[in-house]
């Protein structure tokens, strides 16, 4: 309350003597600290393994070797970091500084349809080192499967068939969002989208969170109980996923959605549900109200979401039934 510490609050209340001329801590002499002459040695043989094109480690091993211990290695690092001339420090190829960087990609979706993000994943078979490929879109806003198909192999025709299915179902979205695989930037599906009118969006390389929603939807395939893990033919993995698709959206009750189906968020009746919900709770905290510090509060779906939106920027709401 007051804007302290509570150690400055300790300190101020019970104050220390003073010291006329204090030492830091760093120019302390603890009996277990490396003395100058110990330092200035690991520093040479750091310096005469660099000049060898050897590492710190390499440097601190050889002097192992040959029954020579001044400090831990980790101490070998601290003194190594610590020398101010790095001009003889052995310099290690790298790819990073030649990738050019990637712009962050920001969605914002305030209603169903106008984000869907899609992508393709493994579900392995009984033969050793074949797996199908199960694909999928699913709106970002709603969580709804809108498009899906398993498969033997990615093909750039077979995403464009899936999407065209989609688009004549749900309508045209205004973006689609995937990561960059060979089948997501295909030329094929590109100009098939951009027939319509959509924009494409990729996720970063080396950057596993850009599609959340996609990634998340496979592991609640995946990770269900019934889920066989293996599937002997192409047709008996189509007909799970057929079955997982009709629950995910229609009985999946999503804890991203606050525990509403795909199916209710899509079409807006989730309304009605949550009218049952807050009633319910309403009549349950008036029969027990000793259970509950403040009366409940029946949560809502959010009315904006997206792929890296900042809040600050988009300010997060409540999706109300008047939206719907």
């Amino acid at each position: 309350m007051v804007g302290l510490a509570r150690s400055t609050w300790h300190y101020r209340l019970n104050p220390r003597p003073r010291v006329s001329d204090p030492i830091s801590h760093k120019q302390r002499d603890y009996s277990t600290r490396i003395d100058a002459a110990d330092r200035q040695l690991i520093e040479d043989r750091i310096h005469a393994g660099w000049l060898r094109g050897r590492s710190v480690d390499a440097s601190f091993a050889g002097a192992w070797d040959e029954g020579v211990m001044l400090a831990s290695r980790r101490t070998w690092w601290r003194i190594a970091e610590a020398i101010i001339d790095q001009s003889q420090r052995p310099l290690v190829p790298s790819r990073a500084g030649t990738r050019t960087p990637r712009v962050k990609p920001v969605l914002v979706a305030t209603g169903p349809g106008q984000v869907w993000s899609w992508d393709i994943t493994d579900v392995q078979s009984t033969w050793h080192r074949v797996a199908y490929k199960a694909y999928s879109i699913i709106d970002i806003f709603s969580r709804k499967i809108v498009g899906y198909r398993v498969e033997a192999r990615e093909v750039d025709d077979l995403a464009v068939e899936m999407f065209e299915t989609a688009i004549a179902e749900f309508g045209v979205p205004e973006y689609v969002h995937a990561d960059s695989g060979a089948a997501m930037k295909s030329n094929a599906l590109k100009n098939a989208l951009e027939t319509h009118g959509v924009e494409m969006s990729h996720n970063r390389p080396y950057v596993s969170n850009d599609n959340p929603y996609s990634e998340s939807e496979f592991r609640t395939m995946k990770y269900r109980p019934n889920y066989p893990g293996m599937f002997e033919s192409l047709e008996a993995a189509r007909t799970h996923v057929d079955d997982y698709v009709v629950w995910y959206n229609t009985e999946h009750r999503h804890s991203g959605i606050a525990l509403f189906t795909p199916d209710q968020v899509h079409d807006g009746s989730w309304a009605q549900v949550w009218s049952v919900r807050a009633r319910t709770a309403e009549e349950y905290y008036a029969k027990h109200p000793k259970r509950f510090h403040a009366p409940p509060e029946v949560p809502k779906p959010v009315g904006v979401v997206g792929i890296n939106h900042e809040p600050a920027i988009v300010e997060d709401q409540e999706f109300t039934a008047e939206a719907a």
